[in-house]
Order: structure tokens, then sequence, then C-alpha cells
């Protein structure tokens, strides 16, 4: 079997375990949802409202049939495309997702740019002199964003820049004087399109500072993996053999060392944007962005099963997209891989 019916083949199977995990997970939440301590009737009128008021609210949310009957009806509408409504506001969980879901993936597009940019440059200052000082300091820099709290710096960003020196709002989205661009939801592409500078600008400011914390705290992945990958690609036989055709420095790196150290380099850019769709939540709330995961966990606190559901379908969708795509990339750029 040829290299592209192989690939083909495994496309075919990862898409067809696709719907098979999406439904395990779909299922572990329910489930997980409904045996965590808490009752979302609690939740909505608190702990002393009298028995007749909580009952009719169950039954009007559809919590007082069995469990079963709740699975079936909840796996019944995600087949259809119905995520189902909030039980604290009635607002269909759709709606909810569209509306927050543009806001973490624009943050989480800015921060790995950020990180992909800062880690490359850090990974490449120490392959001139190996072990040397420059190489040693952009160790310290990768252990060290990777190691800080994100909650703590993002504090400390914000009582430096936003509170001391005034250069940047201490969090939201988009400025309460402007009004925010209609469109598809990415403010920075709204804005653009419509040619509204002052909206870009003031989206730009509340963006600079949560992108630029994530995108710091991340680049340190990067550039410990393009350091660790470039020094073992630079001793391979081919690298050796280039240097005894009498290639300058330059060209063994950024011709024939870089573009084969980077390829674990974009496993992990997948990964990573994977999780930020759902894992930004400590930088979310600190500078009170209005993103998905700051939505999740609120929607947690009051026991919303519909939304909390909802939103993890999207985001295990979302995670097994990308990680498909993704190993797709690699096994077609990279002859080696086999499946």
């Amino acid at each position: 079997m040829n290299r592209g019916k192989e690939l083909l083949k495994y496309s075919f199977t990862r898409l067809a375990l696709a719907p098979l995990m999406l439904c395990l997970i779909a299922t572990l939440v329910f489930l997980l949802l409904r045996i965590a301590p808490g009752d979302p009737v609690d939740a909505i009128l608190g702990n002393r409202a009298n028995e007749i008021a909580k009952e009719a609210l169950r039954q009007k949310l559809g919590l007082d049939i069995s469990l079963w009957d709740q699975y079936i009806n909840f796996i019944k509408g995600l087949i259809n495309g119905d995520l189902g409504t909030a039980l604290i506001n009635q607002e269909p969980v759709n709606q909810i997702i569209a509306k927050t879901l543009p806001a973490t993936i624009e943050l989480s597009i800015c921060a790995l740019i950020l990180a992909i940019l800062i880690g490359t440059i850090v990974g490449l200052s120490g392959t001139a002199k190996p072990e040397g000082q420059i190489d040693f300091l952009g160790r310290v820099y990768g252990i060290s964003t990777y190691a800080l709290p994100p909650f703590w710096a993002a504090m400390m960003v914000q009582i430096f820049f936003a509170v001391i020196l005034g250069w940047l709002p201490v969090g939201g989205r988009f400025p309460p004087t402007l009004i925010q661009p209609n469109g598809s939801g990415f403010l920075l592409l709204d804005s653009f399109i419509n040619l509204d500078f002052e909206a870009f600008k003031g989206t730009i400011r509340h963006l600079f500072l949560p992108a630029s914390t994530l995108g710091i705290l991340l680049s340190g992945i990067f550039s410990r993996a393009i350091r660790l990958n470039l020094n073992e690609v630079l001793r391979t036989d081919y690298i050796q053999a280039a240097r005894a055709r009498g290639l300058n420095k330059s060209q063994i790196l950024f011709i024939h060392a870089l573009p084969n150290a980077l390829l674990p380099v974009l496993t992990i850019a997948g990964i990573t944007i994977a999780s930020l769709i759902g894992g930004a939540l400590l930088i979310e709330i600190t500078f009170s962005w209005p993103g998905i995961a700051l939505r999740m966990q609120e929607a947690i606190n009051q026991r919303d099963y519909p939304v909390v559901q909802g939103i993890v379908i999207v985001i295990s969708s979302l995670v097994v997209m990308i990680g498909l795509i993704v190993d797709l990339i690699v096994a077609f750029i990279d002859p080696r891989i086999r499946y």
C-alpha cells in the first residue's frame, strides 16, 4: 500500500473514531455533573425556598424525570445539534457558546503567535554557542516562564502596566464608551472590516495584556522544545555532512536543521491551542475576559448542567479536530511517520 492510501486510511479511521470519543465524553460529563454535590434548583432559588416552589421549578426545568430519560433527551438533542437551554436564564446554549467562544479563540490565537515568536527567538539564541551564557539564560527563561503561576503573573502585569503606569486597561475586552462592531464576534476582525479604527485600537489595548501574559507564559514550552530538538538535529550525520561540504552556519541552521526540528514543535502548537480554548480560565478570570472558559466556570458554580455539557462538548470537538489536523499535517510532511 502506497503512502497516499495509508494516509487516507488513517484519516478515515481517525474521523470514524471521533464521534465515539465525543459520545464517551458527553456521557461522562453528563454523569459527573449529576453525581457532583449541589442542586441547580437550590442554586437558582436558594436553600430557603419552600419545597413547592422547588418542585415546580424542577418540573419546569425537566429535572423531575429519571436520569435515564434525561440522558436520552440529552443525546437526542446532541444528535440534532441542540445543546439545550440554560437553566438560569433559559438562553439557548448554542447562543451562549456563539457569544463567548470567539473571545477565547481570539485571545488564544494572539497568545499562541506571541508564544511561538518569542519561543523561537529564545530557542535559537543559544545555538551559536551551546552551553554558553546566552544558552544558559535561554534555559533559565524557559524554566521560569513555565513555572510561573498564571494568576500571579497576570496580577503582577496588571499592577505594573495598568495600575502603576496606567498605560493599559486592567481588564475587559472592549472599551465601554464605544459600540462593539457587529459581525463574527472576533472584534479585531470585525473592527478592521468595518474600518472602525477607534474600535480596533480599543480592542488591541484590551487584548494586549492578557495575550502577552499568556504568550510569555507559554513561550517557555516552545523555547525548550526548539532548543532540545535543534541540538539533537545538529548532531545528526546529515548535518555533519553539510558542514563537511563547506556550507555556512546560517544555511545549515535555517535550511537543513530548523525544518526538521520544528516538526515536534508543530505538534506542541496543536496541543497548546487546543488546550487554550478551554484552559485559559485563570487568565480570563484575572482580566475579566468574557470567554468560554470564564462562562463555564460560572455555569459550574450555578450548577447549570446544559451550559457545562454544551461547552465541554464543543471544546472536546475542537480538541479532537485540531489534534486530527495536526497529526495529518505532520504525517504528510514527515515521510518517516508510520500509522
